[in-house]
């Protein structure tokens, strides 16, 4: 996501660029293919509310600069209710025909192993970044790699699904169209299924960490397991939360459900949301099974977990998103400890501006920081406590605070008034 949106936005201002992708010369753990922007995780951007929500601001903000991700998530947009899903394969093929036909492009499909010591690079290596590549990292940054795991939910086949126990619906019937407002397979429990399904959830056989890891989490991306483990009510009020729905089989309101998304625009494929797992997988087909609709359920992919790799930008990195010890680097996405595919791929798309502006012997300033992106610069180059430094989603706790503008007092006022007093920021600042 981020090196795709850093390239995009350099040749945008008249610089060329190389994309170095290692792709399918050397795979990863999470990625099937050897397109630029591959989603692995989920097939969702989260919420596309400019005006309430913090993601959806930056959505806009990213749309106003002419990036490419949110270009060809719109174009690849599935019916999510008030969500930005998209359609993962025609996304990520969209995403390479495009930067292959620029001009100013060309692409070397090799693994870099070593940060370079001239020209001007921008590390967007995500949170897979390869083995080599990482120890020369924390050889030039004199610094261990900060590391968490990150979980993938499993992949629905739709007919699977037994449609006279599950029903469509968004939650709030959110969504302007029909289709939109259908986006979602429901499950409803009962109370006795729902404790039955957390007994052999925390019962699973679960993967096993090698020697020397240690399980640090992103709490955005938890195991479902590992929040069952905080509390047998955990998932009945995270995923697994029964408002704002209404089961047309039964009456009776559920005491959980489990909710799968659209994964593609054919609607023959869902995923499973918030189910994250660490569960091995003949423990998962076995316990998924026991949702109700999914007792004969085959599975498109099953959930898996793989190490995830940032580093400790409040202290390496300097508000240009370069290495301090090595200022010809900048680092842009996930690496960086921002935490989601839409706040990977800013990232890049500021990145890439700078490195173009400075390439064209101009000093391009970060976003304000009222903005959603420099909140987010912000926050990886000097906010954020280093000893303590973990991935950050965006959110409204990460901009200067906002007074209450002309006795504006409630949430979504004051939502309001961050999204308005950003957008005329970043306007200024574009």
């Amino acid at each position: 996501m981020a090196g795709s949106e850093a390239a995009w936005s350099a040749v945008q201002a008249g610089v060329p660029v190389v994309i170095h992708e290692m792709r399918p010369l050397k795979g990863t753990f999470a990625h099937r293919s050897g397109d630029f922007a591959e989603m692995v995780c989920s097939n969702s951007f989260r919420s596309d509310d400019h005006e309430q929500n913090a993601v959806g601001l930056l959505h806009w903000e990213m749309r106003a600069a002419g990036g490419l991700i949110l270009e060809a998530a719109t174009a690849h947009r599935l019916p999510a209710g008030g969500a930005l899903a998209v359609d993962r394969e025609p996304f990520a093929a969209y995403v390479t025909a495009k930067l292959k036909a620029h001009p100013l492009v060309s692409v070397s499909y090799e693994e870099v192993t070593e940060l370079p010591s001239d020209g001007q690079w921008i590390v967007a290596t995500g949170p897979l970044t390869s083995g080599a590549l990482a120890e020369s990292i924390k050889a030039a940054t004199g610094a261990e790699s900060l590391a968490f795991f990150d979980a993938i939910a499993p992949i629905v086949y739709a007919e699977s699904v037994d449609m006279s126990v599950a029903w469509m619906q968004s939650r709030y019937d959110k969504g302007e169209t029909v289709e939109e407002q259908t986006a979602y397979m429901n499950c409803p429990m009962d109370r006795e299924q729902y404790y039955a399904f957390i007994d052999a959830l925390l019962a699973a056989d679960k993967t096993e960490f090698h020697e020397g890891e240690t399980a640090g989490y992103f709490d955005g991306c938890l195991p479902i397991e590992v929040m069952a483990e905080r509390g047998r009510e955990t998932l009945r009020f995270g995923p697994m939360k029964p408002v704002g729905l209404t089961n047309p089989h039964n009456p009776v309101k559920p005491y959980a459900v489990v909710q799968l998304r659209r994964d593609n625009k054919l609607g023959t494929l869902y995923n499973i949301v918030g189910f994250q797992t660490k569960m091995k997988y003949g423990a998962q087909a076995t316990v998924l099974k026991m949702i109700p609709g999914l007792h004969e359920a085959s599975f498109a992919r099953l959930g898996g977990i793989h190490r995830n790799t940032f580093i400790n930008s409040p202290t390496l990195l300097d508000h240009q998103m370069r290495l301090k010890s090595r200022p010809n680097i900048r680092f842009a996405g996930q690496i960086t400890g921002v935490e989601g595919y839409v706040e990977s791929a800013a990232m890049g798309l500021v990145a890439g501006r700078m490195a173009a502006a400075e390439m064209l012997g101009r000093v391009l300033p970060p976003p304000p920081r009222e903005t959603a992106m420099g909140a987010l610069i912000a926050h990886i180059t000097g906010d954020a406590e280093a000893k303590t430094f973990q991935p950050m989603n965006v959110n409204f706790g990460l901009f200067p605070p906002i007074d209450a503008r002309g006795g504006r007092k409630g949430r979504a006022d004051r939502y309001k008034a961050y999204t308005d007093r950003a957008k005329e920021a970043f306007q200024a600042w574009l």
